[in-house]
């Protein structure tokens, strides 16, 4: 048996769940293609999902396609939602790419056609909507020839384009075609494929195009090592699932495996994809995608087994460079914290901070804000209010600190002795604990609860920001034994319980912080603009003015230039709204967290 593990990917609205349908109904798995307007498709399984018209989480979905079986994965379009198509496009074999026939290419194409060429990752290009009053095929094919890719080849032509009766045809093989296949499944170039989702033209061609521009897996069940890699989580009936893309080997229900860092775990489930629904099976094999029940403390990016090259892509994502402060009644706001802690478990890239009475959550837009407040209201019964959506920083130490606090000396009212170090470390490095005293100089769980306290306290911001690269060193301890007055049972008044150790550790480690000194830094964005080669100089100058540095520029294409730069990310916005003024609506912009620098005043 052979899979083909597919990614569908879209700008917003070009069409990319209907064509999942259409692909669906056309191989005999659904007896009518589903509808985005009637709420009725297989893919969008959300409630809010089919309120709001968008896909939101990355589903998957199961059709044969001749010997193939083709797991299609539908994957959200909008921008911030962008965390959702990187989980799935590191699993996948290959991708179509779907545009409107009518818009074309648009930023978050280039975006999408970005990140499939930095995978490597075989493309087919789908013109979609040819249909459509103000279809022109043509065009957007030399668009994406000029804009995406010039390595692109289309292999049909439209005929009565921008009717409802439009159709596609091959065109003639002039002896390209078998060199397209090959260098299409080494993702060196790209067939262009028109089509329309609604009316069903060039469906059983692009059906038929799957198996031969993009490469198959098969099944190695006979492989002595397995592996998978978990690329999703979610949670159905409060039972948490693992989306697991088996890449070798074969799973089975009561197989216990180790997740890494101590954390074995037994499958109590399995389901794959099969037929446009999850079938309850016995065993995964490589090449499909799992639902994997009983792994509770699986995390994304998570390896099944043994790692093989390639996992670590599952775990590679830009980090979000906005958050929110998120409000509640008084009462609820044990259950917020909770409801949002779950949901990050599910996506990693929702970071929860919580400094007192203040909680906090990291987002990729003012989008994704809107469907976490629908998320808790619906799901959690949590009527959270969600400020605004605002730049997320980071502090980063700028020298050595040290603290240290005596039980029973200067003011300590904890049972506990505790000296700390900090250091700053290269950013990126992450946060490390050592320890400069004896480890048996008290019992481990103390030194677990300060290593634990640490690493939570850094994350949710000590001072005020969190602080994610650290070299944290434990130079003192001490506790009091066991103890109690004469023939009386243990008292906690005077023995040193682990609520001493997390009790004292935020106040050595924020002291010890503060005589190292920090700088707030602020996320930093990479830009590419695509525009009209005559009003370079006025972009240029917009980028300037908002505090952005153009880096270098180029030609794109015929009449369009290409800039690249970087800006501070609490900017982005203001440069999105303005660059239609500037460009007559012709420029494109896309931008990609690259890294956190000081905080500029810009007056």
């Amino acid at each position: 048996m052979s899979y083909l593990n597919l990614g569908i990917v879209a700008h917003v609205d070009a069409g990319k769940t209907s064509l999942t349908e259409r692909l669906l109904h056309h191989a005999g798995v659904i007896d009518r293609p589903g509808s985005v307007d009637r709420g009725d498709t297989t893919t969008d399984t959300l409630a809010l999902e089919r309120e709001r018209g968008i896909t939101i989480r990355a589903s998957v979905a199961s059709f044969p396609a001749g010997d193939v079986t083709v797991n299609v994965l539908d994957t959200p379009g909008h921008p911030d939602f962008i965390a959702e198509v990187d989980r799935s496009l590191a699993v996948l074999d290959g991708a179509v790419l779907v545009l409107s026939a009518v818009e074309g290419v648009q930023a978050q194409t280039l975006v999408l056609m970005r990140a499939l060429q930095r995978l490597r990752l075989p493309v087919i290009v789908f013109v979609n909507k040819i249909d459509r009053r103000g279809a022109r095929p043509e065009a957007v094919a030399d668009a994406v020839a000029r804009r995406l890719s010039p390595d692109v080849l289309p292999v049909q032509r439209v005929v009565a384009a921008g009717t409802p009766s439009a159709r596609v045809e091959p065109l003639p093989d002039d002896g390209l075609r078998a060199w397209l296949a090959g260098e299409s499944r080494r993702g060196s170039a790209h067939p262009v494929l028109f089509g329309s989702a609604v009316t069903g033209a060039g469906v059983p061609e692009l059906t038929a195009a799957l198996g031969s521009y993009l490469p198959a897996v098969d099944a190695d069940v006979d492989a002595d090592a397995r592996s998978g890699v978990v690329f999703a989580i979610d949670r159905e009936g409060g039972r948490k699932r693992a989306f697991v893309r088996m890449r070798s080997g074969v799973l089975r229900v009561r197989d216990k495996i180790d997740l890494g860092h101590g954390r074995a775990e037994r499958v109590t489930g399995l389901s794959v994809a099969h037929h446009g629904s999850l079938e309850p099976r016995g065993t995964a094999a490589a090449g499909q995608i799992a639902v994997v029940h009983g792994l509770s403390t699986a995390r994304v990016g998570d390896v099944v087994g043994h790692a093989l090259p390639g996992d670590e892509r599952a775990s590679q994502f830009p980090p979000p460079s906005y958050e929110t402060v998120v409000g509640v009644a008084p009462g609820d706001r044990g259950r917020l914290y909770a409801a949002l802690t779950e949901l990050a478990e599910q996506d990693p890239l929702i970071r929860v901070r919580r400094r007192g009475e203040e909680i906090t959550v990291s987002l990729y837009g003012e989008v994704q804000r809107e469907v976490l407040a629908a998320v808790l209201q619906r799901e959690y019964a949590v009527d959270a209010r969600f400020g605004e959506v605002r730049t997320a920083r980071q502090e980063r130490m700028v020298g050595t600190g040290h603290a240290l606090e005596v039980k029973k000396q200067d003011g300590n009212e904890f049972l506990a002795t505790i000296g700390l170090r900090v250091e700053p470390v290269p950013p990126g490095s992450g946060v490390t604990f050592e320890l400069e005293c004896e480890r048996g100089s008290m019992p481990p769980a103390f030194f677990d609860a300060v290593e634990d306290t640490v690493r939570r306290e850094l994350a949710r911001g000590s001072l005020r920001w969190p602080v994610p690269d650290a070299r944290v060193v434990m130079t003192h301890s001490g506790y009091a034994p066991r103890q109690s007055h004469m023939h009386q049972k243990f008292n906690k008044a005077m023995s040193s319980t682990g609520a001493d150790f997390r009790g004292l550790t935020p106040r050595v480690l924020v002291a010890a912080i503060r005589r190292a000194g920090t700088v707030v830094c602020e996320p930093v964005h990479r830009f590419v603009i695509e525009l009209p080669d005559d009003v370079v100089g006025s972009v240029t100058s917009l980028v300037g003015r908002l505090g952005g540095v153009p880096m270098e520029s180029g030609t794109a294409g015929a009449g369009i230039a290409e800039v690249r730069g970087e800006i501070p990310a609490g900017s982005v916005a203001a440069l999105q709204r303005d660059l239609p003024g500037l460009t007559h609506g012709e420029g494109v912009c896309q931008t990609v967290h690259d890294r956190f620098e000081p905080v500029v005043d810009r007056g």
